[in-house]
């Protein structure tokens, strides 16, 4: 006998009851569950599928925002007055080599200008306390390079030192011919490149003309970036020619124009690859040669032979060691250099008459009797810190008394008065006065339409040198130089220094 369980009509009902309401939970478990699970999804998934389409954004060529985002991607901006040209940079840049290895390509980062330029002791009392700062201003430097180097400065200085804007377009004339002549490697010159570009590149200095300038940025950059290259080449040597005696003027003559160059672009935050190493190296070069027992150079910079060299050749050294010195480079046995260099300056003085001979024992005087270096002699001196020296006053009282400036006749000396010119302001006073009015205008009277100078006396002179003067630029480049020492430097209190 089986027992069978019947359920009731009421407890079937409520079963069927329960089983559907267990599916349909199941399902709506199921169906949160799934949600979950995608809301959890989405969560994981949707950052980076949102981070990939910013990245898919397309720009129209002519957007503005294309250029916002381009102009994001400069690493390097460029601060300047406004009297700065905003392509400066573009033209430091572009600006060729001559060599790709040699020198790269510069770069430069301008911040605001040094409030220090320059170190305001070089000449002494009086001496140029308004200086440009280049081709030679190495007096006190004023405060700040915008106004050391803005044209109305500029002018004031000129016409309260006895230029007039005469003076001004002559020299602008000249440096644009100089432009215009330029070689495409940036050198100048022919047979004696080395001294010829480093001559332009002090006009273009003396003006203030560097290589972020609008006019001639790229001239002067060129030029500086041709002579590093070539002291590169050379290991410091800036003479090219391989002639004994051009030798020390080639040389000093380009150190000079580095030297200039080297603290300009300090000043101005423009790196010119390797124009420190070759100022110091070029400038070094000059102390290391100096005639051991003399005192002075010689040609082929000779250290040991009986001649000792010359005033001529020694003026050079001098100068351009000013402007080694001037760029705060280091440089070993500069100040003895400098010391034995002034007693062999002293010694080349004619005893009784106050002008400047060519060696110590043989005064080379032009066929008129005149001593043409006693502006170099007079010079080295207040260069170096000594303005007031009775070798300074005797050569100003020789050269008041005794230079003479004709420049279409015999006497147009312009090497002795590319250093009288720059001597007689530093002295001032009545000194200045009375050469200025003997000089400006034969200056002036001498340019030729073109820009450059016309070759002086008509090549007939009595200048030491005068086989010289058919190079025009040569002779261009001394006349821009001098109308420059107006602004270069301003003249001293008076005649008592």
């Amino acid at each position: 006998m089986s027992l069978h369980a019947q359920l009731s009509p009421e407890a079937q009902a409520r079963l069927q009851a329960q089983r559907r309401n267990s599916t349909i939970s199941s399902i709506i478990i199921s169906v949160l569950v799934l949600v979950l699970v995608g809301l959890v999804l989405a969560f994981i998934l949707l950052p980076p599928l949102l981070k990939e389409s910013q990245v898919i954004v397309s720009y129209q060529s002519n957007a503005n925002t294309e250029e916002k985002v381009e102009s994001k991607k400069l690493t390097n901006s460029v601060e300047r007055k406004p009297s700065a040209p905003s392509s400066a940079m573009s033209r430091v840049i572009a600006a060729n080599t001559t060599s790709p290895t040699a020198v790269p390509v510069p770069e430069i980062d301008i911040p605001e200008p040094s409030l220090d330029f320059g170190n305001g002791d070089d000449f002494g009392d009086g001496w140029g306390s308004g200086g440009d700062g280049g081709g030679g201003g190495f007096g006190a430097i004023p405060a700040t390079m915008a106004k050391r180097c803005s044209p109305e400065d500029r002018m004031q200085r000129l016409t309260e030192s006895g230029g007039t804007p005469q003076c001004e377009d002559a020299v602008v004339k000249g440096l644009d011919w100089l432009k215009n002549t330029q070689h495409a490697d940036g050198s100048w010159g022919g047979k004696y490149k080395s001294s010829d570009t480093g001559f332009a590149i002090l006009a273009f200095l003396g003006h203030c003309e560097t290589p972020l300038s609008e006019k001639y940025g790229d001239t002067v950059l060129k030029g500086i970036t041709w002579l590093v290259d070539l002291g590169m080449k050379q290991n410091g040597r800036l003479n090219i020619s391989g002639e004994v005696n051009p030798q020390p003027y080639e040389h000093a003559i380009a150190t000079y124009a580095i030297g200039e160059s080297a603290t300009f672009c300090s000043q101005l935050g423009i790196n010119v690859p390797n124009l420190s190493e070759i100022a110091q190296k070029a400038g070094q070069f000059i102390i290391d040669h100096q005639h051991e027992r003399s005192g002075g150079w010689d040609y082929g910079y000779n250290i040991d032979n009986d001649r000792g060299g010359d005033l001529s050749v020694s003026a050079w050294q001098i100068q351009a060691l000013k402007a080694c010195k001037h760029t705060g480079i280091d440089f070993k046995n500069m100040d003895r250099a400098m010391r034995k260099a002034l007693d062999y300056v002293a010694s080349c003085q004619i005893k009784g008459e106050g002008g400047f001979g060519y060696r110590p024992s043989e005064a080379h005087r032009t066929p008129s009797g005149y001593a043409t270096l006693t502006g170099a002699g007079m010079l080295a001196f207040q260069m170096w810190g000594k303005p007031s020296v009775s070798e300074v006053r005797n050569g100003a009282k020789y050269i008041r008394q005794n230079s003479k400036f004709d420049y279409n006749g015999v006497r147009a000396d312009l090497y002795a008065h590319y250093y009288e010119s720059q001597a007689m302001i530093a002295r001032g006073g009545e000194d200045w006065k009375a050469y200025n009015a003997m000089f400006r205008d034969q200056v002036l009277g001498g340019q030729e339409q073109d820009g450059s100078w016309k070759v002086p006396g008509g090549g007939k002179n009595d200048a030491h040198a005068a086989d010289s003067y058919g190079d025009r630029h040569y002779r261009t480049c001394l006349c821009v130089l001098m109308l420059e020492s107006y602004y270069r430097f301003l003249p001293a209190t008076g005649e008592g220094h």
